[in-house]
């Protein structure tokens, strides 16, 4: 059988389990089509890049389907009808990725680097010395007058 991964944007409104519901919803459109859905991951409540639909965000899943095509298509028309979806893909592959996608170990890697350990420390900030470009003509945090101003 073809396999397929599809990719479905939630509206940002609905909670975590009716995402859930709505994933078991297509997962039995598919099963009812002689398929099988291998691997649906949950990615999270992401900010979309743009306004679709006046949402900002998204609950974002990623399903892993080995499926003929009258099944896909009969998931994707239950997808269009739906009103919490506001987008989805499917994109047929050559084979289905084992383990977790690039999504959830980006997400995994980033848990476990931390925030700034990948590009160093920041470091003293006020070594920077002056900037001509600004017109400053004293280092910064100097601020006692200079030997030739004064009125001794």
């Amino acid at each position: 059988m073809p396999l397929y991964e599809h990719v479905f944007i939630a509206r940002q409104d609905v909670s975590a389990s009716q995402v859930e519901s709505i994933t078991a919803d297509f997962t039995k459109n598919i099963e009812d089509g002689g398929g099988k859905v291998a691997k649906s991951e949950y990615w999270g409540l992401k900010n979309l890049t743009y306004r679709i639909k006046k949402n900002r965000k998204g609950h974002f899943v990623l399903m892993n389907i080995d499926a003929p095509h009258p099944a896909v298509a009969e998931m994707e028309r239950h997808a269009r009808l739906n009103e919490d979806i506001i987008r989805f893909m499917t994109v047929r592959v050559d084979e289905l990725e084992d383990g977790p996608s690039v999504v959830l170990r980006s997400k995994a890697d980033k848990d476990r680097r931390g925030n700034r350990d990948d590009r160093g420390p920041r470091g003293n900030r006020d070594d920077r010395g002056p900037r001509p470009d600004r017109g400053d003509r004293a280092p910064r945090g100097d601020n006692k007058p200079n030997a030739e101003m004064s009125n001794g």
